[in-house]
């Protein structure tokens, strides 16, 4: 516990209330932990005779769920032992395929107390992704709901197989065991081993914008404790309710489901849905007096849809990760309810690196400065360090929420942990007051007649107006200027893909940008995404390069020269 104790002494010192982003970056410094398990040492500590609500799941059906933090460290420790009489020991691999269900908490801190490896999953993944998973990941255990246990058969690994129940018969399916049996283990849980803080504790695979999804590798401090900057960036405190919109098996799902929130002592909300619902989220963000609140850029433009005046919510926080929010958004959220929506910037394979935390004067268009613990370079191509270039991570003050690198290629893990820095991959420019603009993926940015052309900076731009619900700028060939400026549309309710539609979305951008920045085509379609929500512009882009020369058009497609 001793450690337990170093660790909630710095959680005091970052997230004291009111603390400045320089006080703040300052007072991180991590403690030299040998052995640290967040689970026993952190969770089980706080959790002590504390019936405050650490867990509130709700759904559209009317089901509300709650669990204090007492009685999540006994389920836990249940879940726990009950694992153990599986045969599940320390290092072992468990996949934890769940949605938003007290089951998926309940078994994600019983692995970690185990000392196993968790390898979180969403529940879209196909029959090819499982395969993947088990084989790469090297599975020993699999926890799913009974729904899908099906998507295993025949597949080979994972000798321990779990069914959560759900709506099922209760039992598990020929060759499972069911969760329920955890409900008759001992609440007691003696660990045998102190958990190495070094050791792996959590493997994530990633969305796999460009390529096959790689494996990142988190210890048992990384996520942990480098989730305080996360915490200090949302401005959680001890008592909110924290709702955060990420499916469960990514990344944003331990940030602000897990670590964040619980390293503040404050509620996690879950809100599990068959189909998303604007209007209904907004419900639950009144009714379950949500006090801070994180999602998406896509769930936002979806939201800024509803006239927001209509629900009178209590939030004091509002955040958005996961890709970039356009100024209109942040704009249009802060004339209904008066609040800004704060942007960060992190990664899976990091906690919140970069962001504009409570209090921090507000700049238009920047995601904020560096946050505790990020030691953050600009570098640029030459490898000098300056006023824009991709966004980098000092070595030499090797982060804490850093992973361990990519598990199996160490190839990997050299290049982006190249020259004494790691690389994001992501590029934005510094001003003179230390604040980060983004300008874009290093894959994504493009030259058209010798300009540099940022994406992100277009695509703010097209969805100011009212008939752009989403929209994804690429290089599209051209004899001239080798490449120019082409935006794929998404449409907002109402709106037509028709020639009047287009030239106004044309001229909106045409009075908005420098001349070599406009958007010279433009095509109504759906836009290519991850299954974790990210646009995937290399479809688009690769789509581009595949066309034929000589003018001829996509559907629904439309040039600047249709309109001279």
């Amino acid at each position: 516990m001793a450690d337990g104790k170093q660790f909630i002494d710095l959680r005091d010192r970052v997230l004291e209330p009111g603390l400045s982003p320089a006080a703040a970056r300052a007072a991180f410094v991590h403690p030299p932990f040998e052995s640290f398990n967040w689970a026993t040492d952190y969770f089980d500590r706080i959790a002590v005779a504390n019936e405050r609500p650490a867990l509130r799941v709700v759904d559209d059906a009317g089901r509300d769920q709650s669990l204090s933090f007492a009685g999540l460290s006994r389920r836990s420790n249940q879940v726990a032992n009950f694992l153990s009489g599986q045969g599940v020991v320390a290092g072992d691999r468990v996949l934890v395929m769940l949605g938003n269900v007290v089951a998926l908490w309940e078994t994600m801190l019983a692995a970690m107390k185990l000392g196993a490896v968790v390898i979180p999953a969403t529940t879209l993944l196909q029959r090819a992704d499982l395969e993947d998973r088990l084989a790469r990941g090297r599975v020993r255990a699999i926890v799913t709901e009974q729904a899908f246990c099906g998507h295993f058969d025949g597949l080979p690994g994972a000798p321990i197989r779990v069914a959560v129940r759900g709506a099922a018969p209760r039992g598990a399916p020929p060759g499972w065991i069911a969760y329920g049996d955890s409900d008759t283990a001992d609440a007691a849980l003696t660990v045998q081993t102190p958990t190495r803080a070094d050791a792996l504790m959590l493997l994530y695979f990633t969305s796999g914008t460009t390529a096959r999804p790689k494996l990142v590798a988190h210890s048992h401090v990384s996520y942990p404790v480098g989730h305080l900057s996360t915490a200090y960036w949302i401005g959680l405190r001890r008592g909110d309710v924290h709702l955060n919109l990420s499916s469960p098996g990514w990344a944003k799902h331990a940030w602000s489901c897990f670590f964040a929130p619980w390293n503040a002592e404050a509620t996690v909300l879950a809100y599990h849905f068959e189909r998303f619902s604007a209007a209904a989220l907004l419900d639950q963000l009144v009714g379950c007096r949500v006090t801070t609140f994180c999602a998406p850029p896509t769930v936002w433009r979806m939201l800024i849809q509803e006239d927001l005046r209509r629900w009178p919510v209590v939030l004091r926080e509002v955040v958005g990760a996961g890709e970039p929010l356009n100024p209109e958004v942040i704009e249009q959220v802060r004339a209904a309810w008066g609040l800004t929506i704060r942007d960060g910037f992190g990664q899976t394979e990091t906690t919140a690196q970069i962001g504009n935390p409570p209090g921090q004067p507000l700049k238009p268009g920047s995601m904020g400065r560096p946050l505790p613990g990020y030691p953050v370079a600009l570098v640029a191509a030459d490898g000098t360090v300056g006023d824009e270039g991709e966004i980098c991570l000092e070595l030499a003050q090797r982060p804490v929420g850093l992973m361990q690198g990519y598990l199996d290629d160490p190839e990997m893990t050299a290049t982006v942990m190249r020259d004494g820095f790691y690389h994001t991959g992501d590029v934005a420019s510094r001003d003179a007051d230390g604040y980060l603009t983004y300008v874009g993926r290093l894959d994504d940015v493009f030259k058209s007649s010798d300009y540099r052309i940022s994406p992100f900076e277009l695509e703010s731009v097209l969805i100011e107006h009212p008939a752009v619900a989403e929209a994804a700028v690429v290089p599209s060939p051209d004899a001239l200027r080798l490449s120019v400026p082409k935006a794929y549309v998404v449409l907002a309710t109402g709106a037509s893909p028709n020639a009047a539609t287009a030239r106004s979305i044309l001229e909106h951008v045409r009075e908005r940008v420098a001349p070599f920045k406009r958007i010279r085509r433009l095509e109504f379609a759906d836009l290519p995404k991850t299954i974790s929500g990210k646009i995937r512009r290399v479809d688009l882009r690769r789509r581009e390069s595949d066309r034929t020369h000589g003018g001829v058009r996509w559907p629904h497609e439309f040039w600047e020269e249709d309109f001279r």
